[in-house]
């Protein structure tokens, strides 16, 4: 499978990058990630150049790393500053250092030509790092490849079925969608307006609506990362304003970035951030209870969706309605991406 490498995806959430080594492998490239004393995230390629160790199982010595195995040390830039038994340092010993862009709560990197890398084309998500939002979130690897999660999130009448009891309603699944795409910026939409629906648990304990539901599903998708579900709940019949503000609905913003790992292999990076009860710790404690048993009602049907994939004979014909729209758009543009740039096989 070839991945779009010009492009940024999220390593980690910043919360998780500190003076310890983590070790992350994103399309395919080992990388180990930590803090420098003054707080920078630095990315360098988890292989020492001597023997190839890992460098995420080695130290840190201040800001630099030193190799476990034979005590190659190495800065945040990932030149080689010291080697045991001689003062010559070779000028091949280096590694590759990964530009890093913390943002959103996010630690982006890019894996491509390190002079394409341009911050200001990462994509936004404010709402994690808002003081006005709660947020609640995690982190779940997929034994499936990167597409398959992308299908999932395009494709929201999955939940009917598949997340009943948590966000899942008979509405979901009943109610067409209309889906567009912006060429030129690259995102793919993909709405659901429900105006009479029941109203799921995730949202009845955690809003405190009785009865049923105005409930809209907006997506943007904007590949290859960054998925964002703009999520309106309200009472029945209660819609927007013509002008002002909404106060009269409930909004989540939820949030995923999937990175593909190696050819098999995801990270699923979710979020859940709300514009209510932001100061009740009862309502994040059970969304981020909920959502995470979604998730892994997810990893769980595509883990085995991979397994099935795995056996099939070449060019299986899959058959498509109307309700994929936006999942076949998203793979319309990955495939550009990956056709216009630097491309790169999972090792």
């Amino acid at each position: 499978m070839a991945f779009a490498r010009n492009q940024w995806y999220v390593a980690a959430y910043g919360s998780e990058v500190g003076r310890n080594l983590l070790a992350r492998t994103v399309l395919g490239e080992p990388l180990v990630l930590y803090r420098t004393g003054a707080g920078q995230a630095v990315a360098l390629a988890d292989r020492c150049v001597h023997r190839r160790f890992p460098l995420s199982e080695s130290r840190l010595d201040g800001d630099t790393i030193v190799c476990g195995y034979h005590g190659f040390t190495y800065d945040p830039t990932g030149a080689c500053v010291f080697v045991p038994g001689q003062q010559r340092i070779p000028r091949t010993a280096r590694v590759v250092s990964f530009p890093v862009v913390e943002q959103d709560s996010f630690i982006w990197v890019w894996i491509g030509d390190l002079d394409r890398a341009d911050p200001a084309a990462i994509p936004r998500a404010p709402w994690l790092a808002d003081p006005r939002y709660a947020v609640v979130r995690g982190m779940v690897p997929l034994n499936a490849r990167y597409g398959l999660l992308v299908d999932n999130l395009l494709d929201l009448s999955h939940e009917t079925y598949l997340h009943g009891g948590y966000i899942g309603t008979p509405e979901v699944a009943n109610t067409p969608i209309t889906t567009e795409v912006d060429e030129d910026r690259g995102i793919v939409y993909v709405s659901r307006h429900m105006d009479d629906a029941e109203c799921p648990p995730f949202y009845a304990r955690s809003t405190g609506i009785q009865g049923r539901i105005t409930r809209w599903q907006d997506i943007e998708y904007h590949p290859p990362c960054l998925y964002l579900l703009h999520s309106r709940i309200a009472p029945q019949g209660v819609y927007p304003p013509a002008e002002g503000e909404d106060r009269e609905a409930f909004h989540a913003e939820i949030v995923y970035a999937i990175t593909p790992s190696t050819e098999h292999t995801t990270y699923d990076f979710w979020a859940v951030a709300r514009d209510f009860a932001i100061d009740d710790e009862s309502v994040s404690e059970y969304l981020h209870h909920s959502n995470h048993m979604v998730v892994m009602q997810d990893v769980t049907a595509l883990n085995i969706l991979e397994q099935v994939i795995a056996t099939e004979p070449d060019r299986y014909q899959e058959l498509s309605i109307n309700i994929d729209t936006g999942g076949l758009a998203a793979r319309r543009l990955l495939a550009r991406m990956v056709g216009s740039g630097t491309v790169g096989a999972a090792r």
